[in-house]
């Protein structure tokens, strides 16, 4: 037999081998080496797929959104977690997501406004819809129209989440004190009113989405009905007359804007019995507890806005994008057709958000009594903001000439000819 001479080496081996079998031995009674909860719990994390969501909800939406909404998403999708972010609705969320998308470094899926959709199509920022196996049957939710927002060069790049329009809001005092049971049913008796016993109106701005209505239901237009022309509309003797109603009111102090910080208080204005109208979304009452709501609700009438012989009404929403550079686009997509699903747009709208889901919207059942049912009603007579990939642009040139007007730098007819001349060449590159 063989013997080992050396006994310290033998001692050293022998320690050796016993340090061996002390891990092995280890190993097989607990196979994960970590006993910290928390880097397991990271560790499974890591087993799923996270998909970052930007979006632009308001509190009460976020809230119903975090807590209930993507807990039932992950519920069903056990191996997709939301990453929620929110962000104020903003240019520099615009451009944010502009460069991030150019350079490939975008979030996987945007809440983005429907005016944007055009713009961010053309650019390139969007994931083609299309390209998903069941895209044909799941457009079939949505109105036709609605889809069309997102479609360029054949390809769709969004998916409809929520419209929402704006409806006119009275205080009902007022009205009582000038001898009306209801609101008057045209705009040009409302500022009949105005004139009349000195009650102002509150505008929100003087962008597109705050004065559009007010021209539109004066007989005034921006364009054509297929935006492609601005000239012999925005510069018509019928929205000429309309701005210099408007202008004739601001001259008398008898029109409310926001102050210089921007900040809108015309929703509290009318209600506290310090203007006459103010036209806002839904938003303004859905925000409100319930002693608000009802306390609202007794000060306040909202009603669809007065129509001229064209629907004064602009839809405004949100669509639901893939952002070129999404690392997960899988992932985001199955989020996407959820967040659209008929019974998700149902508990939506109990915030004010109409459903663009058909099925949805067919099922929504809203009393004559609640706040919504003119907003409801607005929404199936307006039309849908213009499909201009320049609209951004369009909205700054018709903002500067109409405060230029407001301001008295210019004439309403000089004013309205020159913004029309600069959106026409802005629509011929759309």
């Amino acid at each position: 037999m063989f013997k080992l001479r050396n006994r310290p080496l033998v001692k050293f081996l022998w320690w050796i081998f016993c340090f061996i079998m002390l891990l092995l031995f280890s190993g097989c009674k607990n196979p994960s080496m970590i006993s910290d909860q928390k880097k397991v719990e990271s560790l499974k994390n890591r087993e799923k797929t996270v998909i970052t969501f930007w979006h632009t909800y308001n509190d009460r939406e976020t809230q119903l959104l975090e807590l209930k909404l993507i807990p039932a998403f992950e519920r069903e999708n056990p191996n997709i977690q939301i990453e929620s972010i929110n962000f104020a609705f903003n240019n520099e969320l615009k451009n944010t997501l502009i460069s991030r998308a150019s350079s490939k470094r975008g979030p996987d899926l945007v809440r983005i406004d429907i005016a944007w959709v055009p713009e961010f199509s053309c650019k390139g920022l969007l994931v083609p819809l299309n390209e998903f196996p069941d895209f044909q049957g799941i457009r079939k939710r949505f109105n036709p129209d609605a889809m069309d927002i997102g479609l360029y060069k054949n390809n769709y790049y969004s998916l409809p989440l929520n419209i929402y329009t704006k409806a006119a809001i009275f205080n009902r005092e007022l009205l009582k004190r000038a001898g009306y049971t209801n609101p008057p049913d045209t705009m040009e008796e409302v500022l009949e009113l105005a004139h009349k016993h000195r009650f102002s109106i509150g505008l929100g701005g003087l962008k597109p989405w705050d004065t559009i209505p007010y021209l539109y239901s004066l007989g005034g237009s921006l364009s054509n009905k297929n935006f492609t022309k601005a000239s012999g509309y925005l510069n018509s003797k019928e929205t000429i007359y309309a701005v210099e109603q408007l202008t004739a009111l601001y001259k008398k102090k008898l029109i409310n804007l926001p102050d210089q910080s921007g900040d809108d208080k015309n929703f509290e204005r009318v209600q506290s019995g310090n203007i006459l109208m103010t036209d806002e979304g839904p938003w303004f009452y859905s925000l409100l507890n319930k002693g608000e709501l009802d306390r609202a609700q007794k000060l306040t009438t909202p009603v669809q806005f007065p129509q001229g012989k064209e629907p004064a009404m602009i839809i405004g929403g949100e669509n639901l994008v893939i952002m070129q550079g999404s690392k997960q686009p899988t992932a985001a997509w199955t989020f996407m057709k959820w967040m659209t699903e008929k019974e998700t747009q149902l508990l939506m709208a109990q915030t004010g958000l109409m459903p663009t889901n058909l099925d949805a919207a067919k099922s929504l059942k809203i009393t004559k009594n609640s706040y919504l049912y003119p907003y409801k009603e607005a929404a199936e007579h307006a039309f849908f903001w213009p499909k201009v990939k320049n609209w951004s642009k369009i909205d700054e040139v018709y903002t500067e000439y109409l405060n230029k007007i407001f301001e008295g730098k210019l004439s309403v007819k000089d004013g309205l000819d020159r913004a029309a001349a600069e959106i026409d060449r802005l629509l011929a590159d759309s």
